[in-house]
Formats: C-alpha cells, sequence, structure tokens
C-alpha cells in the first residue's frame, strides 16, 4: 500500500486527488508543518527537502507533488497525454511546477504572513499570478482540458493551486477573473474524487493557531532577521 505524506496545502491535495482517481489504495500520514513535523528525521529520510508531499511506493520513494503526478500517471498509465503529446505534458506539468505554485505561495506569503508592509513584493507576485493564469484561460477557452479533450494530471496539478486564487489575490471573487479556469475548477471540484478527498480534512486535524511556533517552523528564515 502506498503510504502518503501530506497536509491540506496545494500541492498534496492535488497528489491526493490523483490517488483517489486511480483508486489506488494508500495510507494518509499527516504531518503537521506548523508543528514541524516536516523537520523529524524520520521524514527527512523520505523528503530532505522538509516539504509535503511524499509517497513511498514500496521499495520507491518519491517527493514533490509534480514527480508524484507523473509517477503515479506512468506506474498505472492512466490520466497521462497521448505520446504524441508527451513533450508538450510535460511542458505544461513543469509551467504549474515553476509558474503557478511558487508565485501564488508567494503570493500567500506576502498578503497574509510577511511581517512588514510589502507592496513591491505583493505587486510582483500578484502581477505573475495574474499573468500565469491568464496564459491558462487562455488555453482553456479554446478547448475543455490543458491537454484537448482528455482529463490529464496537467488539470489537476492546475486545480490543485486554482482552489487558492482567492487567497493568492487577496479577493474572493478573483477565480472570477478567469472563467475558464473557474469552469475546470468548478467541474472537477464536482467529481466524486474530489467529494473523497474531503474526507481527509474532516478525518485529520492539523494545528490551526498562527503563533510563534507555527511562524518558527513555517518561516524558519525570520529568525535570522531576529523575528519570530
Amino acid at each position: 500500500m502506498i503510504k502518503f505524506y501530506f497536509n491540506l496545502a496545494p500541492n498534496p491535495m492535488k497528489v491526493a486527488l490523483l490517488l483517489e482517481e486511480l483508486g489506488l489504495a494508500y495510507e494518509p500520514i499527516p504531518v503537521d508543518t506548523r508543528k514541524g513535523e516536516q523537520f523529524t528525521p524520520e521524514y527527512l529520510t523520505i523528503n530532505p527537502n522538509a516539504k509535503v508531499p511524499a509517497i513511498l511506493d514500496g521499495d520507491t520513494t518519491v517527493f514533490d507533488s509534480n514527480a508524484i503526478l507523473l509517477y503515479l500517471a506512468e506506474k498505472t498509465g492512466r490520466f497521462l497525454a497521448p505520446a504524441s503529446q508527451r513533450g508538450e505534458m510535460l511542458s505544461w506539468l513543469m509551467f504549474v511546477a515553476s509558474g503557478i505554485g511558487p508565485y501564488s505561495g508567494q503570493a500567500v506569503h506576502f498578503h497574509h504572513f510577511a511581517p512588514l508592509p510589502q507592496e513591491y513584493a505583493i505587486n510582483r507576485y500578484d502581477f505573475e499570478v495574474e499573468r500565469h493564469y491568464k496564459i491558462v484561460d487562455e488555453r482553456l477557452s479554446r478547448q475543455p482540458y490543458m491537454m484537448g479533450s482528455k482529463y490529464t494530471i496537467i488539470d489537476m496539478a492546475v486545480w490543485g493551486w486554482a482552489r487558492l486564487i482567492p487567497r493568492a489575490l487577496d479577493s474572493e471573487d478573483a477565480l472570477n477573473r478567469f472563467p475558464n479556469v473557474k469552469r475546470l475548477h468548478d467541474e472537477i471540484h464536482a467529481r466524486p474524487a474530489a467529494a473523497q478527498i474531503e474526507r481527509l480534512s474532516e478525518r485529520y486535524k492539523f494545528k490551526l493557531e498562527w503563533d510563534d511556533e507555527a511562524r518558527r517552523n513555517m518561516f524558519p528564515q525570520l529568525a535570522r532577521l531576529g523575528l519570530k
């Protein structure tokens, strides 16, 4: 059985979505990052980068959500683009990995967690979040899914982060700025697999308090500035 190390953030949730879509048996293992569980010696042997998600599949360890999506899709032969589109599929997977995810994460950080006003940083990351989603939205205006007519891991990767658009752009109606992204988001959200992963948030409770312990574990770089 696959061991799935997770919390409820976008990257683990897109892996959870794929696990459910595939119908694979897996054991969810919560890693509470606000409590610092990602830094335990046991977890660092699984992911030395101290991030979630990660999986153990027998003797195989895979970390980084996009690597896990590709690994599981190739292992099962499902939710992949046709072989003729492999290069294109990899390009869009990396587009999410290197663009949408990092820029969205930084936008959330500077909107909601940075200890000082950060007008320049907020402007930069807001701009990049919007720019990336406009590219996705334009693509989805011409076809139902990112790779054409077939639902793939690229759509799952986009969905994982699209759920965070209102928080990333600090606006409740921000998802409406990208109508085709919203269409994809809503369609995937209505799938049985998405409903199944809601059980993770019901079954496993993570630390909600944003206190000194949480800041220390989530943003250890603050110590370099003498901040808590």
